[in-house]
């Protein structure tokens, strides 16, 4: 991956985007995009899409959504401490002392999820998961008065930036879940834009809000674009941990490339062409069997108005859904390959009836 791309991934994982509060990695993906489209614009809802060709036929649609699991402040402590809802399925035994950015208007605020020393649990709590009304923030404030100038009801709140090279071809932090969807939709569209006398269809690049809290973002946008093909981008699990039961869960590892899905949310056609380009390009991939409507953006793009030929590309992630989400640049890249390669193949000859 180039210097230049590399940057903008790290620009986009250290912007906050909790669902419904993706103003800033919406704003940093329009600019950076207005560079290599015909047009750019953002949705009512929030959608940021970019296009080239946006006249012509077939109209393709790539979505990777830009939100993030996060929180809400929902209640102030009269000692100033703060309690919070959830945005996105969260492993709540996980969230008790982490740092927290709390995004105000004003600017962000410093937090730290609290949690009561293991020398003070009576030994039969020690083992307890906490409730999610019995976790709060520490933002350092005396009293409820003093919290109330630095914070308001409903400020979103995410865990704090964390992007960082694990080693060699990996990295890790917060929210890969799904801004590396977004990431790769945008480097897909640069890719096509620079070779577009080639291209003859019509690309709708889009990075989607509030796919965490019910695929919302997707089901707009693809109704507003009305496309004949639609491909989801969104991470998929990582098989490869030693706690894992691949009979369960199938055989996907980490950097052994982009995960492309099969099943009854899938276009067979879409299925077959990504693979096929995958393999005469000499580009690493592997298969994944999902039985049932994925919980992506896939989903609700193939049910859109008539019903859309749908695929989903998915990027090998560990520890999806926690602060320390894993993944690997050879995956993300094969994920861009097979994309751009597909979108060049896709003509108005192509049926995806079958």
């Amino acid at each position: 991956m180039d210097k230049e791309s590399l940057i903008f991934l790290e620009k986009l994982m250290n912007l906050p985007s909790p669902s419904g509060y993706e103003q800033k990695v919406r704003q940093a993906w329009l600019a950076e995009m207005k560079k290599f489209s015909d047009e750019i614009k953002s949705d009512v809802h929030g959608n940021a899409i970019s296009m080239v060709n946006p006249d012509k036929h077939p109209r393709i649609m790539l979505a990777g959504h830009m939100d993030e699991l996060g929180f809400q402040v929902g209640y102030i402590h009269e000692k100033g401490y703060i309690y919070f809802n959830r945005l996105g399925g969260f492993d709540i035994s996980i969230i008790p002392g982490r740092k927290v950015r709390i995004h105000t208007k004003n600017g962000d605020i410093l937090g730290v999820t609290g949690k009561k020393a293991i020398h003070l649990f009576d030994k039969e709590d020690r083992e307890k998961v906490l409730k999610p009304h019995q976790l709060y923030i520490d933002i350092g404030a005396k009293d409820k008065k003093e919290a109330q100038k630095l914070v308001e009801i409903g400020d979103p709140i995410t865990y704090d930036t964390n992007f960082e090279k694990l080693r060699k071809d990996l990295y890790v932090s917060r929210a890969f879940d799904d801004k590396i969807g977004a990431f790769v939709v945008a480097e897909v569209m640069k890719n096509v834009f620079k070779r577009r006398k080639e291209f003859k269809g019509s690309l709708y690049s889009v990075a989607t809000v509030q796919e965490e809290v019910g695929l919302r973002g997707a089901r707009t946008s693809a109704f507003g674009i009305d496309p004949d093909i639609g491909i989801a981008i969104d991470v998929t699990h990582a098989t490869d941990t030693p706690d894992v039961d691949k009979k369960k869960v199938g055989d996907i590892g980490l950097g052994d490339g982009a995960s492309i899905v099969r099943g009854p949310n899938i276009n067979h056609k879409v299925f077959d062409m990504l693979m096929d380009n995958a393999k005469k390009h000499n580009v690493s991939y592997q298969v994944e069997a999902a039985a049932r409507p994925t919980g992506t953006d896939a989903n609700v793009i193939q049910i859109t108005r008539a019903g859309v030929a749908t695929g989903l590309v998915s990027i090998p992630c560990r520890y999806m859904h926690t602060y320390t989400e894993v993944v690997s640049l050879k995956d993300v890249e094969s994920a861009i390959n097979i994309l751009t390669e597909f979108c060049f193949q896709v003509d108005d000859s192509v049926n995806f009836i079958e």
